[in-house]
């Protein structure tokens, strides 16, 4: 017997792709349990009607020809299970998930997937200093410039600051500590995210220990690297902002200047107006990431965290 395909139905044929695709909207703002609950429906219908709302998305985006790219890495589960994902800087939207691990071959499978004569068009990738991205980058596609991450290279200067805190809170004592304890996010975040109370303490603190008041302002000091049009000044600027480590007894700072001498072509090819992209879009991607693994916490279902990922800076349906 031999049934007849209605363009209106869902996949599941109890439901209309009307109500599949709201069932879809919905689940954007809100977790797959708190709409089955509001719409009187089971768990693994609200997941299917929304998974074929997804793939519309993805249909209807079409398929990705980027000329600068965002690579990134994410944690799907405990145990160091890692997947890729490579957005498109451009049109400002996630454009592959997958790969094993965070492996030179894994990255080469988002290569494979482009093809060849897409992936001789794109003119930037941006990314962390994994070597393994950038081998993989510079042997699909040479024509490539590489930048790394401006975000990932403060994270590494705020953790060699967090290193100088914990060596100053082990070397002082008694109620010289108390300055220190329970400061960490007080000296990593930005002055002007800090509330008043914030504020206080870390002058307070930065006043009581000179150390950390000098790994402080060298922290705070170096973002101007990124606002350089010229690669021999943004050069000079490093040469001077190492040079100031010398006879400061901070050997985290000394350790993060070698690597960024190490990477320095990465980052000096920001300063050519060609490579002049938004990076803000790569924090705000990540945020939404760490939401969407949150809502999907306990979740076997790869597939369906897939197309979390590449939809949620898709417009709506």
């Amino acid at each position: 017997m031999k049934r007849e395909q209605l363009e209106f139905l869902a996949d599941n044929p109890f439901y209309t792709q009307r109500f599949a695709f709201y069932v879809g909207r919905r689940c954007r703002q809100a977790t797959i349990k708190d709409i089955a609950q509001e719409l009187d429906l089971d768990w693994d219908t609200v997941k299917t009607l929304e998974k074929q709302y997804m793939r519309a998305q993805l249909a209807k985006a079409g398929t990705p020809g980027p000329k600068a790219i965002g690579i990134d890495e994410i944690s799907i589960r405990k145990g160091h299970t890692y997947r890729i994902v490579v957005s498109d800087l451009i049109r400002r939207r996630p454009i592959w998930f997958g790969g094993r691990d965070r492996s030179e071959a894994s990255m080469s499978e988002f290569y494979a997937s482009l093809g060849e004569k897409k992936s001789s068009r794109i003119r930037l990738a941006v990314m962390d200093m994994w070597k393994p991205f950038r081998l993989a980058t510079q042997a699909h596609s040479p024509q490539a410039a590489i930048l790394f991450d401006k975000f990932h290279i403060i994270r590494h200067l705020g953790e060699a600051l967090d290193v100088v805190r914990k060596r100053e809170y082990a070397r002082l004592s008694g109620r010289d500590r108390r300055y220190i304890k329970g400061q960490k996010y007080t000296l990593l975040s930005r002055k002007q995210n800090l509330t008043l109370d914030g504020k206080r303490a870390l002058k307070t603190l930065l006043a009581a220990n000179k150390r950390l008041n000098t790994a402080y302002v060298l922290k705070e000091s170096f973002g101007q690297l990124w606002s350089y049009e010229r690669e021999g000044w943004a050069r000079r600027f490093f040469e001077n902002w190492r040079a100031s480590l010398k006879w400061q007894r901070l050997e985290p700072y000394e350790k993060f200047a070698t690597m960024i001498d190490r990477h320095w072509d990465g980052i000096a090819a920001y300063c050519r107006p060609e490579n002049k992209v938004s990076l803000g879009f790569v924090e705000g991607f990540n945020n939404k990431i760490r939401v969407i693994r949150r809502r999907a916490y306990g979740l076997r279902d790869e597939e369906y965290l897939r197309l979390k990922i590449l939809t949620c800076m898709l417009p709506a349906l």
